[in-house]
């Protein structure tokens, strides 16, 4: 299973309702709160997170198996766990940016 989750822009400028994720060391927002399943993503100067995931826009797919879609691409953050409900794992492809995230529990 895979489906379209968010698109996700960087961004300098604060977001309304935006969250902390420590271990990126990035704010963002909820994409399902956004009419365009936008999630925006403002780094701070000191994160982890460099290259093509800082700079460019990412596309987000809900996968039930983040382990079989990362097979054979170039993983360029995680996995790891931005909260204590979901995988989420980087990687570059045809010269994008693409995010896999894999709930714990199944979404309705």
């Amino acid at each position: 299973m895979r489906k379209f989750h968010h698109i996700g822009l960087p961004t300098t400028e604060s977001q309304p309702g935006e969250w902390y994720v420590p271990e990126t060391k990035v704010w963002v927002t909820e994409p399902d709160a956004h009419p365009f399943k936008v999630e925006f993503l403002r780094y701070e100067e000191d994160s982890p997170v460099t290259g093509p995931l800082r700079e460019l826009p990412h596309v987000c797919f809900e996968t039930d198996d983040y382990q079989r879609e990362i097979e054979g691409k170039e993983v360029i953050l995680g996995p790891f766990r931005p909260d204590d409900t979901r995988w989420v794992v980087f990687v570059m492809h045809d010269g994008c940016v693409f995010e896999y995230m894999q709930y714990d529990q199944p979404r309705e």
